[in-house]
């Protein structure tokens, strides 16, 4: 029994189960702990050590996109476009300054602070008040900013849009005014 025991534990580290939660606001130095639920938790919290964000590194790209569902394929261009939005720090919103340790220390003076987290997820994607048709709401992933703070909730958010338009999301030459 032991033995299946272990069998089970293991196999439910290997694979990830578990389900993504939302958050509030990451502090600027947050660690995200693994986000399972049930009584596997403590075991996987163990077993993974917490993610330190700092500005420019992606190191934990792999874990947390694997946990969102994003397709291994995909990491080498999903890195770069959360290097080119929000440099990896999960806690900034549109136009935030950052240090390296991800912590906000000014704001750019732009007007586009519902772009949100580490794909700078914009609003017209997730608040129904902005669009009916909010895709991110719709999934039941998040309808309001604090939740896409979230690492995971907001790569989730990401992988929603990228099977909906492919890359266009983060393509410049697609936004329309």
């Amino acid at each position: 029994m032991r033995r299946i025991t272990a069998s089970i534990v293991t196999a439910t580290l290997l694979l990830g189960v578990g389900t993504a939660r939302a958050a509030t606001a990451p502090s600027a130095r947050q660690t995200h702990p693994a986000t399972t639920t049930g009584h596997d938790r403590h075991l996987r919290e163990e077993a993974q050590p917490a993610i330190e964000f700092k500005h420019g590194n992606i190191d934990w790209l792999p874990q947390l996109a694997a946990q969102a569902g994003w397709p291994p394929k995909t990491w080498r261009k999903l890195g770069q476009i959360i290097l080119r939005e929000s440099g990896g720090c999960p806690n900034r919103r549109g136009g935030d300054i950052v240090d390296k340790n991800c912590n906000i220390t000014g704001h750019d003076g732009s007007n586009h602070r519902s772009d949100t987290g580490l794909l700078q997820i914009n609003g017209v994607n997730y608040d129904k008040t902005r669009n009916q048709w909010a895709l991110i709401c719709r999934a039941n992933i998040a309808c309001t900013q604090e939740q896409l703070l979230d690492p995971v909730t907001n790569l989730r958010a990401g992988f929603a849009l990228f099977k909906a338009a492919g890359w266009d999301p983060w393509t410049p030459s697609t936004w329309t005014n």
